[in-house]
Protein backbone atom coordinates (compact mmCIF):
# COMPACT_ATOMS: atom_id res chain seq x y z
CA UNK A 1 0.00 0.00 0.00
CA UNK A 2 1.29 3.45 -0.94
CA UNK A 3 1.08 6.47 1.33
CA UNK A 4 1.34 10.19 0.53
CA UNK A 5 4.25 11.66 2.49
CA UNK A 6 4.39 15.10 0.90
CA UNK A 7 2.54 17.33 -1.55
CA UNK A 8 5.02 19.31 -3.61
CA UNK A 9 3.87 22.65 -5.04
CA UNK A 10 5.13 21.70 -8.54
CA UNK A 11 6.78 18.91 -10.56
CA UNK A 12 10.40 20.15 -10.35
CA UNK A 13 10.32 20.11 -6.55
CA UNK A 14 8.58 16.72 -6.55
CA UNK A 15 11.26 15.28 -8.84
CA UNK A 16 14.04 16.71 -6.68
CA UNK A 17 12.54 15.08 -3.58
CA UNK A 18 11.92 11.86 -5.47
CA UNK A 19 15.63 11.73 -6.34
CA UNK A 20 16.58 12.39 -2.72
CA UNK A 21 14.36 9.55 -1.51
CA UNK A 22 15.57 7.16 -4.21
CA UNK A 23 19.18 7.94 -3.29
CA UNK A 24 18.24 6.80 0.23
CA UNK A 25 16.85 3.53 -1.14
CA UNK A 26 13.17 4.42 -0.84
CA UNK A 27 10.77 3.54 -3.65
CA UNK A 28 8.70 6.51 -4.77
CA UNK A 29 5.80 7.30 -7.03
CA UNK A 30 4.63 10.74 -8.16
CA UNK A 31 0.96 11.52 -8.74
CA UNK A 32 -0.10 14.89 -10.15
CA UNK A 33 -3.13 16.48 -8.52
CA UNK A 34 -5.28 19.36 -9.64
CA UNK A 35 -5.93 20.62 -13.13
CA UNK A 36 -3.98 18.78 -15.85
CA UNK A 37 -3.65 21.94 -17.96
CA UNK A 38 -1.29 23.39 -15.34
CA UNK A 39 1.45 20.98 -16.43
CA UNK A 40 4.63 21.27 -14.35
CA UNK A 41 3.00 23.99 -12.21
CA UNK A 42 0.42 21.60 -10.75
CA UNK A 43 0.87 20.15 -7.27
CA UNK A 44 2.28 16.63 -7.09
CA UNK A 45 1.82 14.00 -4.39
CA UNK A 46 4.89 12.02 -3.39
CA UNK A 47 3.96 8.49 -2.40
CA UNK A 48 6.09 5.78 -0.81
CA UNK A 49 5.34 2.28 0.47
CA UNK A 50 3.56 2.54 3.80
CA UNK A 51 6.40 0.70 5.55
CA UNK A 52 8.86 3.44 4.49
CA UNK A 53 6.62 6.46 5.14
CA UNK A 54 8.16 7.47 8.47
CA UNK A 55 11.72 7.35 7.12
CA UNK A 56 10.70 9.24 3.98
CA UNK A 57 9.00 11.96 6.03
CA UNK A 58 12.15 12.38 8.13
CA UNK A 59 14.33 12.69 5.01
CA UNK A 60 12.00 15.28 3.50
CA UNK A 61 11.85 17.24 6.77
CA UNK A 62 15.66 17.23 7.02
CA UNK A 63 16.01 18.53 3.47
CA UNK A 64 13.88 21.59 4.30
CA UNK A 65 15.24 22.09 7.79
Amino acid sequence: MWKVVYIAPNRPIAEMLQGLLRDSGILTMLRPIGAPHLGDSASVEILVPESEAEEASEIIAASFG
